[in-house]
Parts: C-alpha cells; sequence; structure tokens
C-alpha cells in the first residue's frame, strides 16, 4: 500500500471510530415485514440497497412509467427544444386515453408547464401522451426514445411499450431498475424534481390531489409517483430526505393505496433508524499518490470523480476495512481521469462498495533518456520479479 494512502487512511479510519462509539454488532438489520409482491430501498448517496424482495422480477410498472416520461421532457426542457409556456395542440389519442386524465381537451391548446403538472400530480395519461407527442414528433418515436434511456441508464430489465403506463405485455419493468430511474430523475434534474412534491393541481376547473399520500403524512418525503391497474395492483416509488441522506423505496404490488403508504412508509423508517450513511472521500481531493513511469512527472495524484460515500449498518463505521489496488506499472502518458486503480470497501470480509480510482492530473511522457532508464528499470524488476 503506498505510503501516503496509508496515511490517507490512517486518518480516515480516526474518522470513522469518531462516529461509531458503541459496540460492534455483528448483525445485518432485518427489514420490517412487507405486504407488497415486490419492494426494495435505496440510499441515494451511496446508491447501496440497503433490503430488498423480488428485486429483479419483471412486474408491470403501471403510472411509474411515467418517470422515463418525465425525464425525457426533463431534459427536452433543459435543452430547449420545448419550453414550459409552449402551447400544445391536443389530439385526439391523447385526449381519448383511458384511466387517470388531466382532462384535457381538443379545442383547447394547453401549455408544456400545465401538462407536466396534470401528469406528475394528477396522473394524466392523457397528459403523457400529449407530451410524448410533442417531444418524439409522434408517440411512437418517443417510446422508442423511452428505451434507449432505459439502455443508457442501465435498466437492463426494463422495456416500454407507452409512455403513460397501461398495460401491455411488452411494458415490463424491476424494482431495482425503477429505483435507479427515480434516482437519475433526482440526481439529473433537480430543478424540475419539486414537482414530485406538489400536492394538487387544478385544470379545467378540476383539481385533483396527488395520489402520493405521504406528502401529507410524512414532512421528509417530496416524491416520487403513485401507479395502479388491476395487473400491476397499488405502486409507489417515494423518496425522503432527512438531513443530509435521501432514501428511495419502490413498493410493487400493494393490496391497496393506503397499503403502498403505509408500508413504504414502514420500510423508510426502518432504512433512515438502522443505518448510517458516511463520506470517504471528496470529489478532485487525492486521497494517494502514484508512481509514474516513463513520465515528465514521478508521480500523480489519484482521487475520485464524485464524492463517495457507503452506507452500513449503525455502529459498525469503525469496522470498515479499506484497500488499494493500483495499476502498476503505470506507465505514461497518463491522462486526467484516466483509471489507475481501485479502492474496495468490506464490512465481515464482504465487499460493500467499490470505487474507481482517477488520475487527478496529466502526465505526459517524458524525454527520450527518461523513457529509457525507466523502461530499463522496469525491465530489470520484472526479471527479479520472475
Amino acid at each position: 500500500m503506498h505510503r501516503r494512502f496509508r496515511a490517507a487512511f490512517a486518518a480516515l479510519f480516526l474518522v470513522l471510530s469518531s462516529l461509531a462509539p458503541i459496540a460492534r454488532a455483528q448483525v445485518q438489520p432485518t427489514p420490517p415485514s412487507i405486504a407488497a409482491t415486490a419492494w426494495e430501498l435505496v440510499d441515494a448517496q451511496s446508491g447501496q440497497t440497503l433490503a430488498a424482495q423480488n428485486a429483479d422480477e419483471r412486474r408491470d410498472p403501471a403510472s411509474l412509467t411515467k418517470l422515463m416520461t418525465a425525464y425525457i421532457v426533463f431534459d427536452a426542457l433543459r435543452k430547449k427544444t420545448i419550453t414550459p409556456s409552449q402551447m400544445v395542440t391536443v389530439s385526439t389519442r391523447a385526449w381519448k386515453a383511458p384511466g387517470s386524465r388531466m382532462f384535457i381537451e381538443p379545442r383547447k391548446a394547453v401549455s408544456v408547464d400545465e401538462l407536466l403538472r396534470g401528469m406528475i400530480v394528477q396522473s394524466g395519461n392523457d397528459a403523457a401522451i400529449a407530451l410524448a407527442e410533442l417531444v418524439g414528433g409522434s408517440h411512437e418515436a418517443f417510446v422508442e426514445r423511452m428505451n434507449k434511456e432505459a439502455a443508457r441508464l442501465g435498466l437492463t430489465a426494463t422495456h416500454f411499450a407507452n409512455a403513460d403506463g397501461l398495460p401491455d405485455p411488452q411494458h415490463y419493468s424491476t424494482t431495482s431498475d425503477l429505483a435507479k430511474l427515480a434516482l437519475a430523475v433526482i440526481r439529473d434534474f433537480p430543478e424540475y424534481y419539486p414537482l414530485f412534491a406538489q400536492k394538487e393541481f387544478r385544470y379545467n376547473n378540476i383539481t385533483q390531489p396527488n395520489r402520493n399520500r405521504l406528502l401529507w403524512t410524512d414532512p421528509y418525503v417530496d416524491g416520487l409517483k403513485t401507479g395502479h391497474t388491476e395487473e400491476a395492483g397499488f405502486c409507489l416509488v417515494a423518496s425522503a430526505k432527512r438531513g443530509e441522506r435521501r432514501l428511495v423505496s419502490v413498493m410493487l404490488g400493494a393490496a391497496s393505496d393506503a397499503g403502498r403508504a403505509a408500508e413504504s412508509q414502514k420500510l423508510l423508517n426502518w432504512g433512515f433508524q438502522a443505518f448510517d450513511t458516511i463520506e470517504l472521500y471528496q470529489a478532485g481531493k487525492p486521497v494517494s499518490t502514484l508512481r509514474v513511469w516513463k513520465g515528465a512527472a514521478k508521480d500523480v495524484g489519484a482521487g475520485f470523480v464524485a464524492d463517495r460515500f457507503v452506507t452500513l449498518p449503525k455502529g459498525r463505521a469503525q469496522d470498515l476495512k479499506i484497500a488499494m489496488h493500483a495499476v502498476e506499472p503505470l506507465v505514461a502518458p497518463v491522462a486526467s481521469g484516466q483509471h489507475v486503480g481501485t479502492v474496495d470497501v468490506r464490512l465481515d470480509d464482504k465487499s460493500i462498495a467499490q470505487f474507481p480510482l482517477i488520475a487527478l492530473a496529466d502526465v505526459p511522457a517524458g524525454g527520450f533518456f527518461a523513457r529509457a532508464w525507466d523502461s530499463l528499470r522496469l525491465w530489470i524488476g520484472s526479471g527479479k520479479s520472475s
């Protein structure tokens, strides 16, 4: 282990020890009994799954589909291909969309902003279709884009057949994929995320409440989306932030509207009470200095492209073990951002997180004599090691 990394690790160990002065507990927290077909709880900072059941089982996502519809519309707004005040002519297809509706009409143009609120707050299928036709040019083209975006985000067990979430044999997802999608919405579009906390919306003289009951009962919950069909049961993706921690729960196939809220609340409370999330490293700050061969400089700082967090059972911070595996030999030229190693974080001899180390600076190739000398040293070193 490199000398500077050992020093950084020693300092980190002192911090971890101060965070957890209580006696070691060797038992992983047991989640509460959850009355739903499939469910999952994820920590937003670390990205770790804290508990899950049937997380990879394909299920009908119902109106949770609208998270992807919203994601693509948010992207179009950011790129200014559409604007919030832009007026949209309602097609017959959108007007006649079955299921939950915001009650748009063909004879009355509606703004993008109103459609977004109608889709997110009122869960309007008509609003989802209207937005899909606007952004994609057609509903079919928009669905193709949904599937491309799903692939880009790593939703490997998801396929969309429509923008509103009505049942279709080729329309499915998993709790694991839906958690990834929710985290992407929160991470990538913070300026639009507050829409998911709006409790009601009035359009066409009809006021409809947000179906996410937790917005009224838990002041820490600020999103995201409900869903329901006969095939899917009652579904809810909920997100709560307490202090700096954010948890996201996914509930599929609950028995009732009240049930999906109660089970989600139970799971969120357990996650906040049973786990801690701690920051291990800050983005851009070196945690080690690595030897560079054949370079204009002899070493390079190594760190991370983003802040790195781990989530672990309460009272276990002092039990973490951290090891670095560096790329050796590291030969110039080295580009800033280049992968140069991995940090492995372990608890009870089990890897709970692996973070790729990157070079924090460029190291161009050295001159002829420096390269030749290092080549000789590497050759001699490889001969000794063999």
